[in-house]
């Protein structure tokens, strides 16, 4: 009777899996980021990514995309108020921040219809460099969101929402509290939109 249960089992696990048609698709993405900084009340910055991936359809309707980007952050016309130590008078200056990370996302994707495809997954981004004078952290931890449209040449159209967990700016340093003309926020984090295109290959 185990002998005969077994033999079920590994005929049921044999045919699940030959119907799966496991499938992977390698492809490139790229297009136009547009950054800022939480609670810097700054403007966004417009930049750009790019990056590769490697889907794998595991049903019909789900696949696990696994990819690595180059992606350009930060924040334009961020407001530093400061006691300027010559003069001791109050200053403000402008200044455009800017970040760049190389991050790994693990992207889950569900389809529907035609070529419609909800996406979201985390993504570690690791730092490569800025030109911020005093940070809190280096490497951030975000959350991945959005939505695309795959035609069947393999050509893509999508729009993401990523927003990252850490707080990676040093406030003191851009924040004078003896003036709340220019509130700036304690709690300073990635905010990141990308607009852009995606080609994935046809491995079948």
């Amino acid at each position: 009777m185990k002998k005969i249960t077994a033999f079920a089992f590994v005929l049921f696990f044999g045919i699940f899996v030959s119907k799966a048609q496991v499938t992977f698709n390698p492809g490139f993405r790229a297009g136009l980021s547009l950054s800022t900084i939480s609670e810097t009340h700054a403007d966004y910055r417009p930049d750009f990514y790019i990056g590769a991936f490697g889907q794998i359809d595991l049903s019909k309707r789900y696949s696990l995309q696994p990819e690595i980007n180059y992606i350009r952050q930060g924040s334009n016309n961020v407001a530093r108020n400061f006691i300027d130590p010559n003069t001791q008078a109050e200053r403000v200056v402008y200044q455009d921040l800017q970040i760049s990370y190389l991050s790994f996302g693990l992207i889950n994707k569900l389809r529907f219809g035609q070529g419609l495809q909800v996406q979201f997954g985390p993504a570690l981004d690791v730092h490569l460099d800025d030109n911020l004078v005093i940070r809190k952290t280096y490497n951030d931890l975000s959350f991945v969101t959005g939505v695309a449209y795959k035609m069947p040449s393999g050509l893509g159209f999508e729009i993401r929402f990523k927003k990252g967990l850490f707080d990676v700016l040093d406030s003191d340093y851009y924040y004078n509290n003896s003036n709340n003309d220019y509130f700036f926020g304690d709690y300073n984090t990635n905010v990141n939109f990308q607009i852009g295109v995606s080609y994935s290959f046809d491995t079948k």
